[in-house]
């Protein structure tokens, strides 16, 4: 295994993280063991993060960061998060309460993850939790997507934070072009952050882009 990135290994052309909970998966994930280690198979369709990194982002993430996670879902993504974040935390936030079950099961097995049911358009709901993140990431299928990320970062990234942002064309427009979709995300962003970076997700996601910005 060769770690490309903090708590991120590649091997044969595939992504791994180490296995917080030895001889469980999340997602139905393969297991891999080499040296005396457990990694987890990282399955690129399965993750806009994982996706960012196979197409060479490098996401910054730290092994000590504080994570805000606005759409956590049943928690795949999270799950590799939490891989990753030996000394920090995720706040997954997810909206449903139906699938947010698999994240609470998930938080029942792993410390570092803190599920919060939650609105992400309404971030007052979940300030109880933590002030300030070094990290936000956002994956919601919404049409106000941009707008709701504005908001949270504006209100929870730390001054030298990163934000990644993935943005979904069709759950914004299913009329106009994937490209005029995300040129119009990116001038709504970049008014108030800096974007730092930009990958397209295709093949593994279909009119997918991920933004990553500074403050």
């Amino acid at each position: 295994m060769e770690e490309i990135q903090p708590g991120i290994y590649a091997s044969r052309n595939k992504l791994f993280t180490e296995n917080l909970e030895p001889g469980e998966t999340v997602y139905g994930e393969a297991l891999v063991q080499e040296g005396g280690v457990e990694y987890r198979r990282w399955v690129e369709n399965r993750s806009k993060v994982g996706a960012a990194v196979k197409k060479g982002m490098d996401i910054e993430l730290n092994r000590g960061d504080n994570v805000l996670y606005l759409g956590a879902a049943s928690g795949t993504t999270v799950s590799h998060f939490s891989d990753i974040l030996t000394d920090g935390v995720i706040v997954g936030v997810e909206y449903s309460d139906s699938v947010i079950r698999g994240l609470v099961e998930l938080a029942e097995m792993r410390d570092n993850v803190a599920p919060v049911l939650g609105n992400a358009r309404n971030p007052e709901e979940y300030e109880e939790y933590l002030g300030e993140y070094d990290y936000i990431f956002q994956d919601i299928s919404q049409r106000d997507q941009p707008e709701i990320f504005l908001k949270n970062v504006h209100r929870y990234l730390k001054e030298d934070g990163i934000g990644l942002l993935a943005v979904k064309a069709r759950s914004i427009s299913d009329s106009r072009s994937a490209e005029e979709i995300f040129e119009e995300v990116r001038e709504k962003v970049s008014e108030e952050l800096n974007i730092v970076d930009e990958v397209d997700l295709a093949p593994f996601e279909k009119d997918h882009i991920v933004l990553k910005v500074r403050l």
